[in-house]
């Protein structure tokens, strides 16, 4: 799985990110999905009996490694750059790239920088103010065939995280 990794990653950060209004959406259950706003973490679990988190990837990047339209929507500063696999009943359903700022990182109840093999969501929508925004969704042309993907601007007590998502074939968003 190793090897599809660097190739899902490198389809996740290749999509054309459309707005949901632009974007036609395969089935009301993949839409559901993409457009949650709680946390997919969450959802996650209640789809299967165990949820863990392969950890691939926990190290700090310059502002200077983030694309055009990631650093529009971040602050200019190092950013932890956090890559995952979310596994439902030990099936990969879910790679995961997070760019944190150095600033969302201090005075926070919980030290993201050491999140480890929690998923992230369930720790950024425990804290009090927490919302999403810029909401975009896409396909990943990747080895497996056209996958889905979103990407969305988390807030947590006021301070931002750039959260992109790959659908592996086996997550229930594609099933209903």
């Amino acid at each position: 799985m190793n090897q599809s990794i660097s190739l899902y990653l490198t389809a996740l950060s290749q999509v054309n990110w459309l707005s949901p209004d632009e974007f036609t959406f395969p089935d009301p259950n993949a839409k559901a999905w993409l457009l949650e706003q709680g946390s997919l973490s969450r959802r996650l679990s209640d789809n299967c009996q165990q949820l863990t988190v392969e950890l691939l990837h926990n190290q700090w990047v310059e502002s200077s490694f983030l694309d055009k339209s990631e650093s529009e929507l971040l602050p200019t500063e190092p950013c932890l750059l956090r890559k995952v696999i979310l596994q439902g009943d030990g099936k990969p359903w879910i790679v995961g790239r997070t760019l944190i700022p150095k600033s969302s990182v201090q005075d926070q109840s919980h030290n993201l920088e050491l999140q480890g093999e929690i998923p992230l969501g369930l720790t950024v929508f425990s804290a009090d103010n927490v919302k999403r925004d810029e909401l975009l969704v896409g396909w990943a042309e990747t080895p497996d065939g056209l996958l889905l993907a979103r990407r969305s601007r988390l807030w947590m007590n006021n301070k931002p995280m750039l959260v992109a998502e790959l659908f592996l074939s086996d997550s229930p968003a594609y099933f209903f």
